[in-house]
């Protein structure tokens, strides 16, 4: 007991010590250590580096440090100043130490001045406003995460299927195959360019991108074609195209899960508040995630191909009468969505566990996408997305992850009850073919 108590000392002194190093990454840790350990003994050492230190995040750090350790200050005015410090902080920790000063043991409070436990009480106030805030903020930023995924994962079905009315099952193992073909460039990179390892991931979106064209439009012009008008048996099909695609998988790559590393520059994150870190991963996939929506989105509205896909969706008979060659449009949709799941793919092995059931997790979340969005609407595609994503988030707060599945699933039953066209309906002379 002597010892670790000894070496709890030595540990707080060396940190305390460490304060006026000139290295930020070292002062920062030791503020942190003494944030936990520190006592009357440090509050010199941790006064006197406050008054040197100009990083933001270490002052506050040794603001909250000094007046932790002040609310046991026998003055009055000191224990009331440093509850005020302690209610400009939205770090969980300084609840627990409020809470401490309004606490009651034996029928008496242990803070025993009345003001300065109104004191307390307003701080704590603020204190857990801010905490309520960052909360919102995180829960938000994930439900725009989860949104922004299920947008990759829904953008290449809504294509194909508000295209061709084609049911692809094997659309989750197309996202499947696109994170593989991730983690095979990223092997090829650390055994023979090591040096150049942070760029992997950029030479994979575009190696995954063309390669999964050549496959989509394979799939679609040796299985999809013959079986257009009959949806049972497209289902069927593509559902045995995912088994052949994860047994392939199985056989080449293992059934284990593979591991597949961040580049450096998405390590880490952005700290919005205390508590409260943004990913670098997660932004980086919203922001991949718009620019696939604004490419997607120029070429629909800006090219002939665009055009074509535009037309065969709302009115495939007439777009045929008037010269559109809707077969050549059909495969080149279908090897668009394919490309558009590599991507998906590629951003999803950069968050998540790469195995071969990886497809399975978002077929059907991206089945609820398309249709809730509506048949063929980019736009009800990107609110479906972001607004499933912020809404599970949200109620997981209060009902647990699964019971918030439960809740979505079921609104979005009715809701299409109510609204069979989704949230967005086809504009114009549409028929159905």
């Amino acid at each position: 007991v002597v010892n670790n108590r000894i070496r709890r000392g030595l540990g707080t002194a060396i940190a305390a010590l460490k304060l006026s190093a000139p290295d930020r990454s070292a002062r920062l840790a030791a503020a942190k250590e003494l944030q936990n350990s520190a006592d009357e003994d440090t509050l010199a050492a941790i006064t006197t580096a406050l008054a040197k230190e100009s990083d933001a995040e270490i002052k506050e750090l040794l603001s909250q440090t000094q007046a932790s350790i002040q609310l046991a200050s026998t003055d009055r005015a000191t224990r009331i100043a440093a509850i005020r410090t302690l209610a400009e902080s939205s770090n969980p920790s300084t609840k627990t130490l409020l809470l401490a000063v309004l606490e009651q043991k034996g029928g008496s409070y242990v803070e025993p001045d009345a003001e300065v436990r109104g004191e307390a009480e307003k701080s704590l106030r603020a204190v857990e406003s801010k905490l309520a805030t960052g909360d919102m903020i995180g829960r938000i930023f994930s439900g725009a995460s989860l949104g922004s995924i299920l947008l990759l994962a829904a953008l290449g079905l809504a294509i194909t299927y508000g295209l061709m009315g084609v049911i692809n099952l094997a659309h989750g193992e197309l996202i499947m195959v696109g994170a593989y073909a991730t983690y095979v460039v990223q092997n090829l990179f650390r055994r023979y360019a090591p040096g150049a390892f942070d760029a992997y991931l950029i030479c994979a979106v575009p190696m995954a991108f063309a390669a999964a064209g050549l496959v989509g439009m394979a799939l679609e012009r040796c299985v999809i074609r013959f079986l257009y008008g009959r949806p049972l048996e497209t289902l069927l099909a593509t559902w045995g195209i995912s088994l052949i695609l994860m047994q392939a998988v199985r056989t080449i790559f293992g059934a284990q899960n593979v591991q597949v590393e961040n580049p450096s520059w998405m390590s880490g994150g952005f700290v919005a508040m205390t508590g409260i870190v943004l990913p670098w991963s997660r932004i980086v996939i919203i922001a991949f995630a718009a620019l696939v929506l604004l490419l997607i989105w120029l070429l629909l509205t800006r090219t002939r191909l665009g055009l074509f896909v535009r037309a065969v969706t709302q009115n495939r008979a007439m777009a045929s009468c008037t010269g559109v060659p809707t077969r050549r449009v059909d495969t080149l949709a279908f090897g668009l969505g394919a490309r558009v799941a590599r991507l998906a793919g590629c951003a999803l092995s950069q968050i998540g566990n790469v195995g071969p059931d990886l497809g399975q997790s978002y077929i059907v979340d991206s089945f609820m996408v398309v249709v809730l969005g509506g048949v063929g609407q980019l736009a009800g595609t990107v609110y479906a997305a972001l607004g499933l994503g912020i809404v599970n988030k949200l109620l997981e707060a209060w009902s647990g992850a699964v019971l918030a599945k439960i809740a979505v699933l079921v609104f979005i039953i009715f809701f299409i009850q109510k609204r069979p066209q989704g949230l967005f309906a086809l504009k114009g002379r549409a028929m159905e073919t």
